[in-house]
């Protein structure tokens, strides 16, 4: 009878992580490796730079990591001589097998550098006596998005994966005619 309830107790558990498999989930505090995908420019007199676009880098030694192709969207200022970004929103596409999920939904985070620095370091491209007043932002450079709070974004509908299994369905129903 113990073997009978220690079984259900399993399963029960393991039921809400299969439940949740369509779920992208990152914890709060968790901090992914990211670049820009193009040079990003500041200025001091233009005080933000809005939809500044980010993507993942997979495999650098973060503790946690998203999907390889996601598209971050972060606001960016120059402050004190850093990058000070704020992402916005996320949208991946996890490919698994034959399928793929698409996530899309709004993203809390912060820039850090990767020894811990809040904002990320720039190349300042002009400077005078009250500081960096250009600087740039290469993609080659990574840092690290810091979660402000736990994200947890639900698979959505995917039309073109519907039409897809349609037809790899057909095609192995079908016989071809002579």
């Amino acid at each position: 009878m113990m073997k009978y309830f220690a079984h259900l107790l399993v399963v029960g558990l393991m039921l809400p992580n299969v439940a949740m498999a369509d779920t992208l989930r990152l914890p709060s505090d968790a901090r992914i490796d990211v670049q820009v995908i193009d040079t990003l420019s500041l200025k001091k007199t233009e005080p933000s730079h809005d939809n500044v676009l980010l993507k993942p880098v997979v495999g650098q030694g973060a503790e946690h990591e998203l999907p390889a192709h996601c598209l971050i969207t972060a606001d960016a200022q120059l402050v004190d001589g850093r990058a000070r970004l704020s992402a916005n929103t996320v949208t991946c596409i996890d490919m698994m097998g034959d399928t793929r999920e698409i996530y899309s939904g709004d993203f809390s985070a912060a820039a850090r550098e990767s020894n811990g620095e809040f904002g990320v370091d720039v190349i300042c491209t002009e400077t005078n006596e009250q500081g960096c007043q250009r600087a740039q932002l290469p993609p080659a450079h990574v840092f690290q998005l810091e979660l402000g709070q736990a994200l947890a974004i639900e698979a959505q509908d995917n039309p073109s994966e519907r039409l897809n299994e349609q037809r790899r369905q057909s095609a192995g129903t079908s016989t071809p005619s002579n």
